[in-house]
């Protein structure tokens, strides 16, 4: 379920093909689900999709609960439920219009707290937050408690370059000038649908590994 959840998170890879128009270096994957965008329905499914398999994968860690059996691994596994609710929240609640591109359409809030002033904007926070408590809480269960071993470097890797991009794309959104924001937040959703891939193998290796005990 990680393993899909991973590769459908990677749906805005497609805008490639599809050529929506917005600049992949300095545009929000959010755009690309917006009210009026072409080929919306494609990343809504992907977003679906990938909260319906890391709500899977949750219950599936839960019940029974022999892949979880410690604070950290159970905070991962809720933690990664809440990510695909969250997820599935913001795809159904996506941005009507794009500043500049749809008429009519006023300019995003930013600065303090933009995410009182749209649902849309807190939802993908929670969604964020969600995964890096997934990520937090799953590696520390693969260090000290010897779980998922496959996490404690690869996963470590993908983590730090997730942490890396999201100090990059906060800096770049309160800041003026060019920065990049776009290539920042593709390089963090990357590293996050990789991550869950990890994650995934990481959980079926040691699951082998604990059975055959």
């Amino acid at each position: 379920m990680l393993v899909l959840a991973g590769i459908c998170y990677s749906s805005w890879i497609l805008d490639f093909f599809f050529h929506s128009g917005l600049d992949p270096m300095r545009s929000f994957l959010s755009e690309l689900d917006s009210g009026h965008m072409p080929h919306r329905n494609v990343y809504v499914a992907g977003d679906v999709l990938t909260g319906v398999f890391t709500l899977a994968a949750a219950v599936g860690l839960l019940f029974p609960p022999r892949l979880v059996r410690n604070k950290f691994s159970i905070t991962a596994a809720i933690a990664i439920g809440a990510f695909g609710a969250s997820t599935i929240a913001d795809a159904l609640m996506p941005i009507e219009c794009l500043a500049g591109r749809d008429p009519g359409c006023p300019d995003q809030s930013r600065g303090l707290l933009p995410q009182l002033e749209h649902i849309h904007a807190l939802t993908s926070s929670l969604a964020v937050i969600a995964i890096f408590v997934a990520m937090v809480a799953a590696s520390l269960a693969a260090w000290r408690r010897q779980d998922w071993q496959w996490l404690r470097y690869g996963g470590g890797v993908v983590f730090a370059i997730v942490v890396l991009a999201t100090v990059w794309m906060l800096a770049a959104d309160r800041l003026g000038g060019d920065y990049r924001l776009g290539l920042a937040q593709r390089i963090q959703v990357g590293g996050m649908s990789v991550w869950m891939a990890f994650w995934g193998v990481a959980i079926s290796r040691w699951g082998r590994v604990t059975e055959s005990r």
